[in-house]
This record gives structure tokens, sequence and C-alpha cells, in this order.
């Protein structure tokens, strides 16, 4: 099975997941950030989940250079994943790999 077709499904749920509890917060995202990092054991998670993201933004970078682009055509992926981690990866493995079975 192609990986965009794991990631897709993934991406589409986990965004109107990520909207829907956005729509329904009763703080911003910010605060909600906060918030997490003011405990030991949230910050660790949050922290954890950064380490991840950037690793992400490395492979992002990374394949885009393989690919033969520059960086500025990773950098709504790597914005993406600064402010909702995930989503950024996923979106960038069904671009991706859509657009190289197109041949782009």
């Amino acid at each position: 099975m192609k990986v965009e077709w794991i990631a897709l499904p993934v991406l589409v749920l986990f965004t109107l997941y990520t909207g829907w509890t956005l729509m329904i917060a009763d703080q911003s995202l910010i605060a909600f950030g906060l918030d997490l990092m003011s405990r030991p054991d949230t910050a660790q998670v949050v922290i954890d989940l950064y380490v991840m993201a950037g690793l992400g933004c490395i492979w992002m970078a990374s394949d885009q250079r393989k690919r033969g682009g520059s960086l500025i055509g990773v950098l709504p992926y790597l914005l993406l994943t600064a402010i909702f981690v995930s989503l950024g990866p996923l979106l960038y493995i069904v671009v991706k790999s859509f657009a190289q079975r197109r041949g782009a």
C-alpha cells in the first residue's frame, strides 16, 4: 500500500478533529500551550512532540533538496509543523506523493 493512502485519511480526519477542538476550546491555542508547559509531566510530552516535529522538519527539508527543490518550497509545511506538529509532515507526504505520481 502506498504511503499517501495511509497519510491522506489520517490527514483529513486529524485536520477535522483539530478544527473541531479549536472551535469548541475555552482558551486560545497559545494559552493551551502555555498551560501544558506549566507542569513538568505535560511539558515532557510537549517537548517530546517538538523534538519529533524538529526531526520531521529536517526530513522534509532534506527530502525537498533531494527532489531538487528549494527550502522556500517546504516553508509552508515547516510553519504548519511549528503550529500543529503532525499536520505539516502529513500534508507534505500527501502532496509530494501525489505530485510524484503525476510526474511533477
